[in-house]
């Protein structure tokens, strides 16, 4: 399991930070924080539910973390282990995740695929997100997985859809003369675009289209 307490800073103010699984004790937490996260119109019912959250940590336990800032719950990330091929990667979000309850979690899967990361917004100044992700990536190299991967939304691509191709759009945040919150973020992760997916999730901003965006375990050569 995992555990690792740290500390950031909000200026010059050390806060102390804790990055452990979540049990069934943080699930009302964990609800309340997405509720912060997708506040309406963004529907209710797209939150995490009791059941999908059961499921997190009865498949992958060690996929369901969570932050803690001062000991209030701050954020979570969740995943599963799939198996994938560069070669066929489309896909949608629903598919492979089980649409959050991740009943198809394999084990002996290569890749570690990120379901969803959540920070409650007054904690995004701290940098909560990159940590969690970091953390992440530890679970990757001790399961000695091949890789971290997701599709990152480009919520800013609605403002240029008449003008740009989502790939044109994707190599204006590489190129540094777009910004996009999502791709920008998981970017200074450390993840890396590897193609453009569409139609992988109901998402007007992004126009339905994500970028996957991949994590190498650096200790594994392909």
């Amino acid at each position: 399991m995992y555990l690792s307490q740290f500390y950031v800073f909000d200026g010059d103010k050390p806060v102390p930070l804790t990055i452990r699984n979540y049990t069934q004790e943080d699930f009302d937490q964990l609800v309340q924080i997405q509720s912060e996260c997708f506040p309406p119109p963004f529907p209710s019912e797209l939150w995490w539910n009791k059941e999908q959250l059961n499921n997190h940590v009865r498949y992958f336990p060690e996929g369901a973390l969570c932050i803690e800032v001062n000991g209030e719950l701050a954020g979570s990330l969740t995943g599963l282990c799939v198996n994938f091929d560069p070669n066929h990667m489309e896909h949608t979000w629903e598919d492979i995740t089980d649409e959050g309850y991740i009943k198809n979690h394999d084990p002996n899967g290569d890749t570690l695929y990120i379901v969803d990361i959540s920070v409650r917004p007054k904690y995004r100044k701290l940098g909560l997100g990159k940590q969690m992700m970091q953390a992440m990536y530890h679970v990757v190299i001790q399961k000695k997985l091949v890789r971290l991967l997701g599709g990152g939304r480009m919520p800013g691509y609605h403002k240029v859809v008449n003008t740009m191709t989502p790939d044109q759009y994707l190599q204006g945040v590489l190129a540094g003369n777009l910004k996009d919150p999502v791709i920008t973020f998981l970017l200074r992760c450390g993840r890396v675009p590897i193609g453009i997916i569409k139609d992988y999730l109901d998402d007007e901003e992004s126009c339905n289209y994500a970028a996957l965006m991949e994590w190498k375990n650096p200790f594994i050569i392909e």
